[in-house]
């Protein structure tokens, strides 16, 4: 395993936060993680938070667009935003001597924005237009109706994007209304890596952040879990030439002890695509069941994580409409198979899979950054790479067995199926699915 470097965090006085991981790299990437995202909207609102980060390259106060992107341009640098359901992020690649830049910059557009009704209106169509793509495309939008079933009346449930009624009448004010309300400091991490400095990165962000509020705002209700609801959405449109189904169950959110185990039983399920060469995983029982018998052109296994709870599961397209059921069947025999029939060398395949996978995936000043980013938002904390090693060893069969067993035996799985399902098998098939004769 590779020397990581510590992770220093300093709170400033507005109670915002910098972490960052120092390497002998002539570039960095420093960013903004704010913990605000479409779950902290109402029916509303939903949206303004995506709306937002497409507003922020738009121009501050002091720098107009063109002024901006010409800057950005002429530091050879990179600038990018996302948001995610529970967070927002602001994030910048620079040369390591350009970081002072970098951090004003960021500084600017997050609190000095001018959200300029022009542009606002411009940035509607362009949003707008995104909607309308990603409509288009079932292996964006599955998630998004996985999420409506699995957390019915739960923030979780609604888009990132929001409906477009909500976008075609925001106003300057939301969007200045959600910032002044949720980018505190208690909410925001300064991250970065690569050529840094921590104590300049301190100094730099006290003068850059000093207006931000020390006050969070936080909605006191969040900090319950949302309520998974086992259910099923089946949308059928026979002209699309592949059937794509989502199956979830609920798993647990990033500080929960079962994290790893999660992350090695995701592992075990494994991933496969029929159009890649060398598609056959002989690590994983089920590739190999999907990929002999021809039931799926890909599948993918996910563990989605948020604060309080998760989704654990597997994503497949199938062009055999008619044998969706019978691959659901397999899956399901291989979650029962994981909760008595891993063996130890298996499982020791795994992790040594998952921890070279960690550790490959931190190649780069932007993974790492990320990487910092989340885990402080996520936990208040960046655990070492010595941790995350020892973590994921200390999972035993007892606890793949015991995590399976409790999660998807006798469960309410969330499902969501888009395409010719004309065939495809009802909820409650599915879920006798879940109930097994233990050895």
């Amino acid at each position: 395993m590779r020397r990581v470097p510590e992770t220093p965090i300093t709170r400033l006085k507005n109670d915002m936060r910098v972490a960052t991981e120092t390497s002998h790299s002539e570039t960095a990437t420093v960013g903004v993680w704010i913990d605000a995202g479409s779950v902290y909207e109402d029916e509303n609102t939903n949206g303004v938070a995506h709306f937002l980060e497409h507003m922020a390259f738009k121009g501050t106060g002091k720098r107009s667009r063109e002024a901006l992107e010409r800057e950005v341009e002429n530091m050879g640098a990179s600038l990018n935003a996302y948001t995610s359901r529970e967070q927002t992020v602001y994030y910048i690649k620079v040369f390591k001597n350009d970081v002072p830049k970098a951090v004003d910059i960021l500084a600017d557009i997050i609190q000095n924005s001018s959200y300029d009704k022009d542009h606002i209106e411009r940035e509607r169509g362009t949003i707008l237009r995104e909607m309308e793509e990603v409509a288009s495309q079932p292996e964006e939008t599955i998630f998004d109706h996985l999420h409506s079933v699995a957390y019915q009346g739960n923030a979780l449930g609604r888009t990132i994007l929001g409906p477009a009624s909500n976008v075609q009448r925001f106003t300057r004010d939301d969007l200045i209304n959600y910032t002044k309300k949720h980018y505190t400091g208690p909410r925001m991490v300064l991250a970065a890596s690569g050529g840094v400095n921590h104590d300049q990165l301190v100094g730099l962000a006290e003068n850059a952040f000093s207006s931000v509020s020390s006050q969070s705002h936080k909605p006191q209700g969040f900090v319950h879990p949302s309520q998974f609801t086992g259910s099923m959405v089946s949308i059928r449109d026979d002209d699309m030439p592949e059937v794509h189904v989502a199956l979830a169950f609920e798993s647990v959110g990033w500080s929960n002890p079962d994290f790893f185990t999660f992350l090695l039983l995701q592992s075990l399920l494994g991933s496969w695509d029929k159009s890649l060469s060398g598609n056959k995983n002989v690590n994983s029982k089920l590739c190999e069941v999907v990929a002999t018998k021809g039931l799926a052109e890909s599948f993918t296994t996910f563990n989605t994580c948020y604060n309080n709870t998760g989704l654990f599961g597997l994503y497949a397209v199938s062009a055999q409409p008619d044998r969706v059921d019978e691959l659901l069947m397999e899956s399901m025999a291989e979650l029962q198979r994981l909760s008595f029939g891993v063996t130890e060398a298996e499982l020791e395949r795994t992790k040594n899979k998952l921890i070279g996978a960690s550790m490959m995936h931190l190649d780069g000043t932007s993974p790492v950054c990320e990487d910092i980013g989340r885990q402080v938002i996520a936990l208040g904390k960046r655990l070492s790479a010595a941790e995350v090693y020892t973590r994921i060893q200390r999972v035993t069969l007892q606890d793949i067995f015991r995590v399976a067993e409790s999660h998807f035996f006798d469960t309410d799985p969330a499902i969501a199926a888009m395409g010719p399902v004309d065939d495809f098998p009802d909820w409650h098939q599915i879920r006798a699915g879940t109930i097994w004769n233990r050895p």
